[in-house]
């Protein structure tokens, strides 16, 4: 736990940081994820319910409680983003990607999640992978986009 006890010390063993801290965390795991064990010793060294801390990161799709690739892909699923053709988008990167949504590939690169509007309304259909945010996207764009990200590897 002294990887967790150093970053709440970065930031101020404070509540006003937690989300900052699970991010840092989350990093630092080497599974795109937060263990269990982490979040409980969050909760109890910030003085907040578990429930409490749980409902922070599960209510943001850039946390993951279970092991995650590399790189979490998501496709937005608000009316915007449907209506221009995410539905296509995403039947691809499950072609392309061999999973479905809430799953990880074999290789353990990607994650498929399909989320809620992350503001990309203006360049629908969007995806964001990690905090980059692409749009306008075209199947080719798409393809080009994630063989990108398999080159990185």
């Amino acid at each position: 736990m002294q990887k967790v006890k150093e970053v709440l010390n970065r930031h101020g063993n404070s509540k006003d940081n937690l989300i900052q801290v699970m991010l840092e965390l989350q990093n630092l795991s080497g599974t795109n994820s937060l263990p269990h064990e982490w979040v409980e010793f969050v909760a109890v060294e910030l003085d907040m319910p578990l429930s409490r801390v749980y409902s922070v990161i599960t209510f943001y799709s850039m946390f993951g409680t279970e092991p995650r690739g590399k790189y979490v892909v998501e496709v937005c699923k608000s009316a915007p983003c449907h209506v221009t053709g995410a539905g296509s988008l995403l039947a691809m990167l499950e072609k392309e990607l061999q999973v479905k949504p809430g799953q990880t590939t074999e290789d353990g690169v990607f994650t498929l999640i399909q989320s809620a509007c992350f503001g990309a309304c203006d360049i629908s259909p969007a995806i964001k992978i990690g905090d980059k945010v692409y749009g306008n996207l075209t199947p080719e764009k798409l393809s080009h986009i994630v063989n990108t990200y398999r080159e990185v590897q």
